[in-house]
């Protein structure tokens, strides 16, 4: 696709993903458009590019007409919008219905949708469920778009690293819910690189879903050792048993160091990893980045004397 057509329109790009994707996008000459609710908090992208290169309009994704008018002149979209709580139906499958739709009546040359590892329509999460079913509806309006399905995402913004960080250095004991699930932690700027490939080259990647995970599989505990590690912290940790986990979860929508809602215990429920046979980041000509080899720069401000702080012994 040539940077010298229409901006690229990315759906919620003002988050965590949106950023990078708009950087990435950024560096390979293209214009971006950020359309969101409230587009004044995405205002931070202009400095991301040059000149002229970022436009921004306020669209709610529920309304089809605004979708519509965003997509105007456009050339390619990107749907980064992901909700935790909320109307997920509203947001994950009329929203990305409404996008599809829209993208395939103004003739746009691609366009990705952003799903997650655990997108099923039998899903017994909302969040996996729901995400499952706007992925069919992509699908349905938009044959050739690509979806593709990132694991939990890190990097120096994020709320993955950041919030055990968080946790591990502010308690002496730190409880672990479903502390055996595992994960495949993926670097941003690898989701982001690979979703501006399924952009700019539709042809190669077009119609396709892809798993995007990092090269490593840990475990809940696994990860939460790890950063108390690179921390310099020595906590103990304490594994909830899975009844009281649901029951907090269930009754409360908290836990100790960080809101969980039921929803997102049920997510626990399964494994957050590539599933077996799935096109990954070798499509893309990605060898992706490990997590222990990029976290330590960010997680040092956790350390009790920053940079200059040992590490203890795992």
């Amino acid at each position: 696709m040539s940077k010298d057509a229409g901006p690229v329109v990315l759906f919620g790009g003002g988050g965590f993903l949106g950023r990078a994707v708009a950087q990435e996008l950024f560096a390979r000459g293209f214009r971006v458009r950020i359309a969101q609710r409230a587009p004044r908090a995405a205002f931070t992208v202009r400095a991301l590019g040059g000149l002229g290169y970022t436009q921004f309009a306020a669209c709610d994704i529920s309304d089809a007409q605004q979708v519509a008018r965003v997509l105007e002149g456009a050339s390619a979209a990107v749907n980064l919008v992901g909700l935790l709580k909320g109307d997920m139906q509203g947001a994950h499958v009329e929203g990305a219905r409404n996008i599809a739709q829209a993208a395939a009546n103004a003739g746009l040359g691609a366009l990705v949708q952003v799903s997650a590892i655990g997108a099923d329509t039998a899903s017994a999460s909302a969040y996996g469920r729901t995400k499952g079913e706007g992925e069919a509806a992509v699908r349905a309006a938009f044959p050739s778009a690509t979806i593709v399905r990132p694991s939990i995402i890190f990097g120096r913004d994020d709320q993955f690293t950041n919030r055990f960080a968080g946790l591990v250095t502010s308690a002496k004991v730190v409880p672990v819910i479903r502390g055996a699930a595992k994960f495949q932690p993926v670097d941003v700027a690898d989701v982001a690189r690979a979703i501006a490939m399924a952009v700019t080259d539709p042809d190669s990647f077009g119609g396709q879903t892809y798993e995007l995970g990092g090269p490593d599989v840990l475990s809940m505990q696994e990860v939460m050792s790890w950063i108390a590690t690179e921390t310099g912290r020595n906590p103990s940790f304490l594994p909830l048993p899975d009844g009281i986990a649901r029951l907090i979860a269930a009754t409360t929508g908290w836990a100790p160091g960080a809101p969980i809602t039921l929803d997102q215990y049920k997510m626990l429920l399964g494994d957050n990893v590539v599933s077996d046979g799935a096109k990954g980041f070798e499509a893309f000509g990605i060898r992706p980045a490990p997590m222990a080899a990029l976290a330590p720069a960010w997680l040092t401000r956790y350390r009790k004397n920053g940079r200059f702080a040992r590490t203890v012994s795992a």
